[in-house]
């Protein structure tokens, strides 16, 4: 086997390793983005533990096709950047729709949310979710509801009875 071949097959096996371990990923198209805004994009990714890179369209699709994620195929044409998260599902998708509402240059085009194919929009309802942060901080705000309107409850009827006895 030429070198050639091995190495766009050492390519394709890391672009499907990374499929298949990702919990989400992003395919944007970049065209039309500067370096200084491209340097900036990447920052933020790699800030937040994201892969980002651009790889040739026929070796994603091969790799796409190896993961098992054939649907991703139709929107691997044109320059594309693709975007993996190992760790956190929603990181890739807040942090490029936040750049491309700033950027109208980059355009997401799909994603994959744990091994499933994602549209367009559904990439952006991802991306529109509260932080975990945040979401915890909601729940902890429900669990500590009835607990806050008894106290509530029982300082009135401490009140009402002391006021009864005066």
């Amino acid at each position: 086997m030429s070198k050639v071949l091995e190495a766009k097959q050492a390519v394709v096996e890391e672009i499907s390793g990374k499929l298949k371990s990702a919990v989400s990923v992003v395919v944007v198209d970049y065209r039309g983005l500067n370096v200084g805004q491209v340097t900036e994009l990447r920052k933020q990714l790699r800030d937040a533990g994201i892969d980002f890179k651009v790889y040739k369209n026929s070796m994603s699709r091969r790799a796409a096709e190896s993961a098992g994620l054939e649907g991703l195929n139709e929107h691997l044409t044109g320059p594309n950047a693709i975007a993996f998260s190992t760790e956190d599902v929603v990181a890739p998708a807040k942090i490029l729709n936040d750049f491309a509402k700033k950027n109208d240059k980059l355009e997401i085009k799909a994603g994959v949310i744990e091994g499933q194919i994602a549209s367009v929009e559904e990439v952006k309802a991802l991306a529109e979710l509260p932080s975990r942060e945040g979401l915890l901080s909601m729940l902890l705000s429900v669990l500590q509801a009835p607990m806050r309107n008894f106290a509530l409850a029982t300082k009135a009827v401490a009140e009402q009875k002391e006021e009864q006895g005066a």
